[in-house]
């Protein structure tokens, strides 16, 4: 326990969950404008939930040592894991049991403050429909790959949650 302790309070902790989230904003704008497959509403909202979780990232990075702000990066990982999750289920939902009655927006909902979509239309723009399927590997979609990303990243904070919270030895 004291090693993975140990591991919860260094950098490279906090590296690893902000590098995995960048890769995967790289993978979907690869998804995006390599593959050409264009994003739904809900993949958009996905990727903000994959924002948040390096935002904890950097958060964490900041100051490891220092219990406050583990706290809140840990907060923010399982706020952000958990809302991806909760989006990649539904959208999961809509691609299997699409029906003409439950269909998503055209447009995010932002707040008025937090126009992701009008300040990086490139990568926050939807232009997809939430029930085309337009990929899978191993005949999985790409919404099952993401709640098996989001339930793992949840798993991860669960096996991390106490020596995050405990205090340096």
């Amino acid at each position: 326990m004291i090693s993975l302790q140990k591991f919860a309070h260094s950098r490279i902790s906090w590296l690893v969950l902000l590098l995995s989230a960048v890769t995967l904003e790289l993978s979907a704008l690869f998804f995006q404008y390599g593959m050409k497959l264009d994003p739904c509403v809900m993949c958009i909202y996905q990727r903000v939930a994959v924002l948040g979780l390096g935002t904890a990232g950097i958060v964490g990075l900041i100051a490891p040592s220092f219990r406050p702000l583990r706290v809140v990066a840990a907060a923010i990982w399982g706020i952000s894991a958990a809302w991806g999750l909760k989006l990649a289920i539904g959208l999961n939902q809509l691609q299997q049991d699409p029906s003409p009655f439950a269909t998503c927006s055209f447009t995010p909902d932002f707040p008025k403050w937090f126009q992701l979509h009008d300040w990086l239309p490139s990568m926050f723009m939807p232009t997809g429909m939430c029930s085309d399927i337009p990929w899978t590997f191993l005949s999985i979609t790409m919404a099952q790959w993401m709640i098996v990303i989001f339930a793992t990243y949840l798993f991860a904070l669960a096996l991390y949650i106490w020596p995050i919270l405990r205090r340096a030895q």
